[in-house]
């Protein structure tokens, strides 16, 4: 059975949030700080980026006044989802010495109930990679996981470094979601379409002060995704990647982007799929209580893949391969899917502005010409 399509008036919207607030939510939405959009607790709809846009391309990133007063008017910044799901640094369990011996103590999990709200498609693609990473791995993840609700954005304008056609993670929201919305800013009207794609997402709905969605306001939702579509600042051919990377491990063009990567790590932080971490034991001066702590680690760091007898990923030229081979071709043999939703980042916050859609086309059109020479 279909949902029926909902509008939802701007100036109602902070109903929205009281509605999620009133149900023992921490509402976590996009807000203006230290010159981005980031993700962080919000109160009201005066926390949103109202009139807020961004500027994006290789390297670069930019806040910029809207000439309306859209709440959902960016692409995305340098944050992602899993800081909240797969936070940064998580204690796995503590222990304190007693008279028989060791007494460990597993972290409580005691997940905060989120509600995330702006939630883009290809964040919720992401997700959904994470979820097949962790859900029957990680029982920290997982109840984490669990008790988030998502309340999904439909873009209406694309970055300049956004790709997400070419993946088919967006710009409209399929599925995954609780509710979603598409801002519908027209003729001087400012509103929401709201639909629900679940039980808790229909619950929510039904405490807000909506009326059906018509005809004009569906037209208006779709053309608000069309512009997304047209804008799109990068694109990708995917056809064999995984295949056309698996040929090409000696390729020159490592060397290349060698020369320029800093390994400074930036891609995998502010990547959305990004899970490698590593684990660390800790003690206090006496001996008597001890901790283990995982943290965020990244393929691109030396220590990483350090085994008996050294790390096995010595060259910048050999790390960088690791994390664009494992993220569109690898990827699929473990996961059944890609680790790139096409949302950017990688691109938008490398340091020197090194672009995996480049790297590809590069690769892909140096194996064309070769075959035309033979």
């Amino acid at each position: 059975m279909s949902n029926p399509v909902r509008i939802l008036h701007r100036h109602d919207f902070q109903h929205l949030l009281n509605a999620l607030a009133s149900r023992g939510y921490r509402i976590v939405g996009p807000t203006v700080r230290d010159g981005a959009i980031v993700y962080d607790e919000i109160h009201a709809a005066s926390d949103l980026p109202e009139g807020w846009t961004d500027r994006q391309d290789g390297g670069t990133y930019r806040l910029e006044r809207r000439n309306d007063a859209a709440l959902f008017g960016y692409a995305v910044g340098p944050h992602s989802w899993k800081k909240f799901l797969f936070p940064p640094r998580t204690r796995l369990w503590q222990a304190d010495r007693q008279p028989q011996g060791f007494l460990l103590r597993p972290e409580p999990l005691d997940a905060v109930p989120y509600a995330f709200l702006g939630v883009r498609s290809c964040e919720l693609h992401a997700i959904a990679v994470q979820d097949k990473v962790f859900m029957d791995t990680d029982p920290h993840y997982r109840a984490h996981r669990e008790r988030a609700f998502l309340i999904a954005v439909n873009c209406g304008q694309a970055g300049g470094t956004c790709f997400c056609v070419s993946m088919k993670t967006g710009p409209r929201a399929e599925s995954g979601f609780d509710l979603v919305l598409t801002e519908i800013l027209e003729d001087g009207r400012h509103a929401f379409t709201v639909e629900a794609g679940s039980e808790r997402g229909r619950d929510v709905l039904q405490m807000l002060p909506t009326e059906e969605a018509g005809t004009v306001d569906l037209e208006a939702s779709a053309r608000c995704t069309e512009r997304a579509v047209r804008q799109m600042g990068r694109s990708m051919d995917v056809k064999g990647v995984p295949e056309l990377l698996a040929r090409n491990l000696e390729h020159p063009r490592w060397d290349e982007v060698a020369s320029r990567c800093l390994a400074c790590a930036n891609c995998t932080m502010a990547c959305p799929t990004c899970f490698c971490s590593t684990v660390e034991d800790t003690t206090d001066l006496t001996g008597d209580h001890a901790e283990r702590w995982r943290s965020w680690d990244s393929c691109f760091t030396m220590d990483f893949s350090h085994v008996h007898g050294g790390s096995v990923r010595t060259s910048t030229k050999a790390r960088y391969r690791q994390w664009l081979t494992h993220k569109l071709s690898t990827w699929h043999d473990q996961f059944g899917t890609s680790g790139c939703v096409g949302c950017g980042r990688c691109i938008t916050w490398c340091p020197v502005a090194i672009d995996l859609t480049q790297e590809v086309a590069a690769i892909r059109d140096s194996e064309g010409a070769r075959g035309n020479d033979r």
